[in-house]
């Protein structure tokens, strides 16, 4: 199942992750390790809550002039 994360900057240091299709969120030092752990974070929540039948989270951009 691909789904989305979102990975920012912390500002006390390090990195949080969310996604969006779930609401779950996690953090790590790197990216990386924020990721992992947002997968860990996802993978249980949908475990108790599954995805079926929802309609996808679209990510886009947009411009402020």
């Amino acid at each position: 199942m691909e789904l989305t994360a979102i990975i920012s900057p912390a500002s006390e240091g390090g990195f949080t992750s969310w996604n969006p299709e779930t609401g779950s969120s996690s953090q790590g030092d790197t990216r990386d390790e924020a990721l992992a752990n947002l997968v860990e974070a996802t993978t249980l929540y949908l475990e108790e809550f599954p995805l079926s039948g929802r309609p996808r989270t679209v990510v886009t951009t947009f411009r402020i002039n």
